[in-house]
């Protein structure tokens, strides 16, 4: 039976790939990369540099397929059928992929940005596929170190304060909802719209007792960091993301931001 790994391969740092990913690379005889458009080429190309470094010449075959585009514009109630719209469109592709280019006793592998279990998915397409019954195989996954844990790592602090929870959600979430009720320590990631503006002092908000750790690229030669109590690090961090965003066409950031309990 075909088999697929899914292997995390960490935040962007190629020191970061462990030893399991390493090995379950090695063993591969397919690598599916989905190519997201030319302002991504450099995601695409720190794969391969991860597969050059990693498996010999000869041992292993690269199948390139362009990822769906998703509806980034739809909100609100349009924004959960958006998604799911999008994965099925990316079952398809992977279905095809499988079903086409990889033997029936052969395995293949997708390479994730991070964790495969944290903000990836991956897993949910592979499942949706196995649904349809078009095409069978098994699968494994191998953890990476994610970005939430790279973030915290590279300002040298923890996510959590002793005997305190911690959240991780997404910007839109933050957005929506404010914080958690009982956490005041929340990480949020894909943030398109920098929700913690709302957080910021002026008009009762809470802003003066906020901290924020902030990181964008984290793991590669782009990385920026901003940390510091949030109405100073706001304006540096959204002049940064912007500048940065506009000279690479794309961004990835997350951060961690904290209520001063003192």
């Amino acid at each position: 039976m075909r088999k697929i790994h899914v292997i995390g391969i960490g935040a962007g740092d190629p020191d970061q790939l462990t030893l399991q990913a390493v090995k379950a690379m090695k063993s591969t005889d397919v690598f599916f990369i989905l190519d997201k458009g030319e302002e991504k080429d450099d995601l695409v190309r720190l794969r391969r540099d991860l597969l050059d470094a990693h498996c010999a010449d000869g041992t292993f075959r690269v199948v390139e397929a362009r990822d769906p585009a998703r509806d980034r514009k739809a909100g609100g109630a349009d924004y959960s059928p958006a998604v799911v719209d999008w994965r099925s469109r990316r079952a398809e592709i992977y279905e095809r992929l499988v079903a086409d280019e990889l033997g029936e006793d052969e395995c293949g592998a997708f390479l994730v940005w991070g964790d495969p279990s944290l903000y990836d998915g991956t897993l949910g397409v592979l499942e949706e596929v196995l649904d349809r019954g078009a095409v069978a195989f098994s699968y494994d996954v191998v953890p990476g170190i994610s970005s939430v844990s790279s973030l915290a790592a590279r300002h040298r602090t923890g996510l959590n304060r002793v005997g305190r929870p911690v959240q991780i959600t997404t910007g839109r979430r933050l957005a929506d909802g404010g914080f958690p009720e009982g956490v005041d320590d929340v990480v949020v990631m894909l943030d398109a719209h920098q929700a913690f503006r709302q957080y910021l002092s002026g008009e009762g908000r809470e802003g003066g007792d906020m901290y924020v750790y902030w990181g964008a690229y984290v793991g590669t030669i782009d990385e920026i960091l901003v940390s510091g109590p949030l109405d100073e690090a706001a304006p540096r961090i959204e002049a940064l993301r912007a500048e940065a965003r506009e000279r690479k066409g794309w961004i990835m950031d997350t951060y961690l931001l904290r209520r001063n309990l003192d």
